[in-house]
C-alpha cells in the first residue's frame, strides 16, 4: 500500500468529499485507512462503566484507499505516489526504495 500513516490526504468520494485530513491508521489487509474527525458514523450506546451516561457516539469507520489521493507535502497538490530505487551503490549493495510524488518529482 502506497498511503501510510501520517500522510496528508484528499477525500475523492463520498459524504465527505473534498475534505483534507490526516491518516491515523492503515489496515493493509482490508486496504483501508482511518482517517482522524473523517467518515464520522453514529451509534447507540447502552449505559456501561465506560459510559455510564449512554447514549449516541460519533464514531470514525476506516476508507477505502481507493476513494482517497495524497497531497504532496512539498507541492501541496493532489498527485500520485511512485516509487524510486536509489543506484550508484557499491556492488552487492542494494539501493534504497523510497517514494516520489509523481507532479513535482520530490521525495516523499
Amino acid at each position: 500500500m502506497k498511503i501510510k500513516k501520517g500522510d496528508k490526504i484528499k477525500i475523492t468520494i463520498g459524504k465527505d468529499k473534498g475534505k483534507t485530513g490526516v491518516v491515523e491508521k492503515v489496515y493493509k489487509n482490508s486496504n483501508k485507512v482511518l482517517i482522524t474527525g473523517m467518515n464520522l458514523y453514529k451509534r447507540h450506546v447502552k449505559k456501561n462503566e465506560k459510559m455510564p451516561q449512554g447514549g449516541i457516539v460519533e464514531i470514525p469507520r476506516p476508507m477505502n484507499v481507493s476513494k482517497l489521493n495524497f497531497v504532496c507535502p512539498k507541492c501541496a497538490k493532489v498527485t500520485r505516489i511512485g516509487f524510486k530505487i536509489e543506484k550508484n551503490l557499491p556492488a552487492g549493495r542494494q539501493g534504497k526504495k523510497f517514494r516520489i510524488c509523481k507532479k513535482c518529482d520530490s521525495k516523499i
